[in-house]
């Protein structure tokens, strides 16, 4: 069987089973060998019946001593019910709405059920067991041995996905290795057309978990590649020198109303060392929420335009590009140095502007020193002196977004920092960001007072509002999450809109109030963003448009509809809005009993119990995965299918292995199956993008 047959060509796929099949992104046999269990059910050891004990996940053989579809007496449901004996007993088997199995099965056919025992009115029972008929198709693949578990969608069943894997496994050996010899040969990694096989079909645990390993390797490897490439590539190019202005930066950190934390000077002298360098800076800045990254990117900024060159800050959203343009206003604006908003909606600077918007756009590109802006900044301008290239939130923009702004600049390659509030695992950082080196910024400044986080039940919803009501009369501000703007919402929660009009009429009618979305006019924002920073808002509704950016120091108090709806970065971030400031802060998780399951339960109470980021963001990348705590597919990298983003050791060997390659062969002329791996990869991230 060829890898490219599709699979209308296997047996039982029919034209509704192959749709159904398309949902999942499986349209050929390579598809379908590469889409991989999450997980085992472990039916290794056939249990007697009369080991049998209620509550157990068994894998059972006997032989059928009766069987029969009825319905039950109360609920009208059918029901095929069997008795199935071996040597040592008898249990009950039953299934619920299946009454074609009695078609399949027959007294005295010998089968083999794997599922969980209840106890029923004193008899033992096999609830909605798998089964098959032990001799009539080969090998076991449902009930005995390690049973593959994979991710479906309700169109589809286990043991349809099972039954069609088991038909093309052979397949399996027609995969081309891709991996060179000698990287196989010393990290002692199977070939992949095993691994494959021994992933879906493996003996036991050891053999699945060395195929898995192989396969995650390769993924890991594409990574490291990609980056050490980048880096490679990077290497070459000529930056601009931008020579650290001691004397006048000494000055600048003697201006500053607070003192910098031990992070921020060692995170600031890595960068202003690494720009003092005709070789191009790669680097990522991590800080937790309010650690101070933005007064170390002013220090960097401030030595680039000191030297005649220009800097570029480019934030995913409009609202963190105004914010941190009137935060480099506080901090530069008594140096005489030339500041510029560039977003699609808005320009704006501290030198005088030509009236017409086209004129202002072209004004601000040749003469600002210090550019701030959103993704306009690197769509239609050359920056002709950009020496230097921050970017905030790495993760909200594309790798070839980025790649774009840096080579914005008409004659120089510029340094690269890349910002984030998200706190990031080592290991992580490492697989996201190869070609990056990293600079953290571990603590918070002196004096900040820890966030109060509680869990809250929709019962307890009016003292929650009480407890508001106390922090605005106290003279603080406070905000409201909601999860959605339009009252459109099936599943039940609070969107910002209506909840907006119903606090303004019902709740808190005697207070001034503000709406924020995404949706919004930037003029509008821009309105409501000022008038709760004067303190004319009092209580400002938002959805998640707030997760960054927003720094209002009076706003103490925070209240979360729908907590459970968000992930603990995410939650992170926006109780990083509140605590800004010297007053004690409180951040309200509001949740509903009937969506906290115990993964949901495990994340609130994470939050209540640790305010760094980086604690949260392990739990969190436990419970979630990757893709839904940072983002990563649109960072432009497509989801790992089996890697582990915690072990570390093999991301430590994928990167060593792909610098060894790319410094022995940088365009990868030796190796045309890793290149077009290579290439497949970057059409994905180009069709994420």
């Amino acid at each position: 069987m060829l890898l490219s047959v599709p699979l209308s060509a296997l047996s039982r796929v029919g034209q509704s089973t192959a749709q159904s099949l398309k949902k999942l992104g499986l349209e050929t046999v390579q598809d379908l060998l590469f889409y991989f269990p999450f997980r085992y059910d472990d039916f290794s050891q056939s249990t007697p019946i009369d080991k049998i004990e209620a509550g157990q996940n068994v894998s059972i053989s006997g032989t059928i001593e009766m069987i029969q579809n009825k319905r039950s007496a109360k609920q009208r449901r059918q029901l095929t019910e069997a008795l199935i004996s071996d040597e040592s007993g008898m249990i009950k088997a039953i299934w619920f709405n299946q009454p074609f199995i009695t078609q399949n099965l027959k007294p005295g056919d010998l089968v083999s059920l794997a599922g969980k025992t209840a106890e029923s009115y004193g008899q033992l029972t096999i609830v909605s067991p798998q089964y098959e008929k032990v001799g009539a198709n080969g090998a076991l693949i449902h009930t005995q041995g390690l049973v593959p578990v994979y991710h479906l969608n309700a169109d589809f069943s286990q043991k349809q996905l099972r039954f069609l894997i088991k038909q093309a496994i052979d397949a399996a050996d027609k995969i081309e290795e891709w991996l060179p010899e000698k990287i196989l040969k010393d990290l002692h990694l199977m070939s992949l057309s095993d691994a494959v096989r021994q992933t879906h079909f493996p003996k036991d645990f050891e053999e699945a978990q060395i195929a898995r390993q192989r396969i995650g390797f390769g993924e890991l490897f594409l990574r490291q590649l990609r980056a050490q490439s980048l880096k490679q590539q990077i290497k070459h190019k000529q930056a601009p020198k931008i020579e650290f202005q001691e004397i006048l930066t000494r000055r600048f950190v003697q201006s500053l109303p607070f003192t910098l934390t031990a992070g921020q000077k060692q995170a600031a002298w890595e960068i202003l060392q690494d720009i003092n360098r005709n070789a191009p800076m790669s680097r990522l800045l991590e800080g937790d929420v309010g650690s101070g990254k933005t007064v170390v990117a002013a220090m960097a900024l401030f030595n680039a335009a000191i030297n005649k060159y220009q800097g570029a800050l480019m934030a995913p959203t409009e609202i963190l590009a105004s914010q941190h343009y009137k935060s480099l206003l506080d901090l530069l604006g008594s140096f005489n140095v030339k500041l510029a908003l560039l977003t699609g909606n808005q320009t704006e600077a501290n030198f005088a502007l030509p009236k017409s918007k086209n004129a202002r756009r072209e004004h601000i590109i040749q003469e600002a020193e210090i550019i701030i802006g959103t993704q306009a900044l690197i769509q239609d301008y050359n920056i002709p002196k950009l020496a230097l290239v921050i970017v905030d939130e790495q993760h909200r923009f594309g790798v070839r977004q980025r790649q774009k702004l840096q080579q914005s600049s008409v004659s120089l390659w510029p340094h690269f920092l890349s910002m984030t509030a998200t706190p990031i695992p080592r290991s992580l950082a490492l697989s996201i960001y190869g070609n990056l080196d990293l600079s953290l910024i571990k603590e918070l400044p002196k004096n900040r007072k820890a966030i109060i986080t509680k869990i809250i039940a929709e019962e307890q919803r009016e003292q929650a509002y009480i407890f508001l009501r106390q922090q605005i009369e106290s003279g603080r501000q406070a905000f409201i999450i909601c999860p959605l703007v339009e009252e459109s919402d099936k599943l039940g929660v609070k969107s910002a809109t209506a909840e907006y009009k119903r606090l303004q009429a019902d709740i808190f009618p005697d207070i001034a109030i503000g709406l924020i979305h995404g949706r919004l006019k930037s003029n509008d924002k821009e309105k409501v963003m000022k008038e709760f920073a004067e303190g004319k808002i009092k209580i400002l509704v938002a959805t998640a448009v707030v997760e960054v950016g927003v720094d209002v120091p009076n706003a103490s108090a925070m209240l979360i509809e729908g907590a459970e709806r968000f992930g603990l970065a995410q939650l992170h971030q926006f109780r990083g809005r509140v605590g800004r400031g010297p007053h004690q802060s409180y951040c309200l998780l509001l949740t509903s009993k009937e969506q906290l399951n115990p993964n949901t339960a495990e994340r609130l109470q994470a939050l209540s119990k640790y305010n760094d980021g980086l604690s949260l963001a392990k739990i969190d990348l436990k419970l979630r995965g990757a893709g839904d705590l940072y983002g990563l597919i649109q960072s432009g990298f497509p989801e790992l299918r089996i890697a582990s983003l915690f072990d570390y050791e093999m991301i430590k060997k994928a990167q060593k292995a792909a610098e060894d390659l790319i410094s022995s062969d940088p365009e990868l002329s030796a190796y045309p199956l890793i290149k077009a791996k290579l290439q497949t990869e970057a059409e994905t991230e180009a069709h994420l993008e």
